[in-house]
């Protein structure tokens, strides 16, 4: 007998003898093939679950992100931990878990109300005429400015949980004001030496705080700075 011959005869009969064991045991070697492949029963089961928990930790990230935004604007950034946890529908068990210090809170929250102001620009600029679209855009920061009580302070505080703020700010709203004020110009609407950085700064000075007036105060300065800017348009 050739060797291949007696090596065909050998693999035969222990494939042979392993079919048997599996007629033999079906949930031994079933299990078995499952844990080989990854795909344990438990782990299924369990991945649903994990996805769940996952969808229920955002829903609260976000309802307390948007009850975080309604108490700052009234009572500040130091508003009571309880107030807003209420105003989420969860435990204040939650909101620490979520955010652990008041400063995540905070930075979060003002995070993502830079990006929402900042993203505005492009769905205004595609909504309206340049110069309109800066218009609608300045006023919707101006109310971002103004109704963030504590936004100024935590600029400018020193504390480091606060010290990615102030370049995320720049980052992401002077470029959106930047292509506004580009689109305005070379329409002709406006004059064409209005810096970005410089108008976002006078703008957040005619938000200071009033005695009297409040917000919509700050929104009639504002107007009448952008009145300011058509001042000599097509002449620069």
């Amino acid at each position: 007998m050739l060797l291949g011959e007696g090596l065909g005869s050998g693999a035969a009969l222990a494939m042979g003898y392993a079919q048997h064991k599996r007629n033999a045991f079906p949930e031994l070697y079933g299990t078995a093939f499952r844990n080989a492949s990854g795909k344990d029963d438990v782990a299924e089961r369990a991945a649903p679950t994990q996805r769940r928990t996952r969808a229920d930790a955002q829903r609260n990230r976000d309802a307390l992100l948007d009850a975080a935004k309604a108490v700052f604007a009234t009572g500040g950034v130091d508003a009571p931990a309880k107030e807003i946890a209420d105003r989420a529908g969860v435990g204040v068990g939650t909101l620490y878990r979520a955010f652990p210090q008041r400063a995540d809170l905070v930075v979060a929250v003002l995070e993502r109300e830079i990006d929402a102001c900042a993203d505005a620009a492009s769905a205004l600029a595609a909504a309206h005429e340049p110069a309109a679209a800066l218009a609608a855009w300045l006023e919707r920061y101006t109310e971002f400015v103004a109704t963030k009580h504590g936004l100024a302070t935590a600029l400018h505080s020193g504390d480091p949980a606060f010290s990615g703020l102030a370049g995320h700010f720049w980052e992401r709203v002077g470029p959106a004001l930047a292509s506004l004020l580009e689109a305005a110009e070379a329409s002709g609407e406006i004059r064409g030496d209005v810096d970005p950085k410089e108008l976002l700064s006078a703008v957040a000075s005619l938000c200071l705080p009033m005695s009297e007036g409040g917000v919509d105060y700050s929104r009639r300065m504002v107007a009448l700075l952008v009145d300011g800017l058509r001042y000599g348009a097509g002449n620069f």
